[in-house]
């Protein structure tokens, strides 16, 4: 039987994240059920930084990430993963109060319809105020994982993938993981990093779930009648119904911002979804859409309170959550990572963290009083 200190299920960015944090004083293991780690939710990100995106409860996390994203120390990569992009909040409702959930937890900048107009040429006259986030990056989501993943194998961490586990008991001092191909692991610490499929986890290890609620999110790619719209802005719709920025000289990429209930799946895109977001795109800017040129779809996973869930369960000490975050898990990836460490190690946090409460994210915050 093989033996380590902490075993880590789940290699999306969560997994990787904690598990290079982790490495350089642990014997680790990262287990990933599918061939290649990242291939659901991390695979396929919409790849923004919006540090008003959340809400102040998640806020902190994406502030504290923003200059290890920009400039990331020597030995984790070469260059940044943040590319300047800008958004626009736009709101056709014209209530004083539109844009307060975002005023909230970063400054913006007011915006004239002049200013929209050359902003976004061709937005639609009923969006009639706007406010700008010039803070706004794309992220290269696959070079953060896979330098991740790198910094985890250097430290000594070991990567296993199709490593599906059906079993997890708890000894009282240490962890007997048993996987699909029959093979076993002991270790005293099992963390949840499993995305969709985290109170799944939760269950085989005997614990009990928290509501880690996977909501499908569609993407879709679209060619239209406008060249030169490669860096448009994020344009977000202060209404929660849309979200579109430019990817090619005449290709956007639009996502009706739905929400959709689903079990943990390798999730698709649904033609109706296609059809809202194509709706929502024409009803915003005056663009005609030539062809859908690809949509797929992620799951993002919620615990109850719409925040992440970072620590040791009440009930099973050795069982860690690391789940729970949502559409942000990927700008928030180096604070979050940081932070459970700590918490997990029982360590000074980083100075990155060292301002943030990590009770914020506890699981206790759960139980019944």
């Amino acid at each position: 039987m093989d033996r380590f200190d902490i075993v880590i299920v789940g290699g999306g960015i969560a997994g990787a994240s904690l598990g290079a944090e982790v490495a350089r004083v642990r014997r680790t293991l990262l287990i990933e059920a599918e061939e290649h780690p990242g291939m659901h939710s991390t695979g396929r990100s919409a790849a923004f930084w919006l540090e008003s995106y959340g809400g102040a409860g998640v806020a902190p996390l994406s502030t504290a990430s923003h200059d290890f994203l920009s400039r990331p120390p020597a030995d984790f990569a070469d260059e940044g993963f943040l590319s300047p992009r800008g958004a626009v909040h736009v709101d056709q409702s014209g209530r004083a109060d539109a844009f307060a959930g975002i005023a909230a937890v970063v400054k913006t900048v007011p915006m004239s319809r002049a200013e929209l107009e050359a902003a976004v040429p061709g937005i639609d006259s009923r969006w009639v105020q706007a406010r700008a986030e010039p803070g706004c990056a794309d992220i290269d989501v696959a070079g953060l994982h896979a330098a991740y993943l790198r910094q985890f194998r250097r430290r000594g961490g070991v990567v296993r993938t199709n490593a599906r586990m059906v079993a997890a008991i708890w000894s009282g001092d240490s962890w007997r993981v048993r996987l699909e191909d029959g093979g076993e692991i002991e270790a005293a610490i099992l963390v949840d990093a499993a995305g969709a499929w985290a109170d799944q986890v939760a269950e085989i290890a005997g614990v009990a779930p928290i509501g880690i609620a996977p909501k499908r999110r569609t993407m879709v790619q679209l060619r239209v009648g406008r060249s030169g719209i490669a860096r448009l802005p994020q344009v977000i719709d202060a209404g929660g119904s849309f979200y579109f920025k430019g990817e090619g000289e005449r290709s956007v990429w639009i996502s009706p911002h739905d929400e959709i209930a689903s079990g943990p799946c390798d999730a698709q895109p649904e033609e109706i979804d296609i059809a809202v977001a194509i709706d929502r795109f024409e009803r915003a800017v005056d663009w005609p859409v030539e062809a859908v040129e690809r949509s797929w779809a992620g799951l993002r996973s919620f615990a109850p309170d719409r925040l992440p869930v970072f620590g040791f369960d009440i009930a099973v000490p050795g069982f860690f959550w690391f789940a729970g975050q949502g559409g942000f898990g990927i700008q928030t990836a180096p604070a979050a990572a940081k932070l459970a460490a700590a918490v997990l190690l029982a360590e000074a946090p980083d100075p990155m963290v060292a301002k943030i409460d990590p009770a914020a994210y506890s699981p206790a915050r759960f139980s019944p009083r």
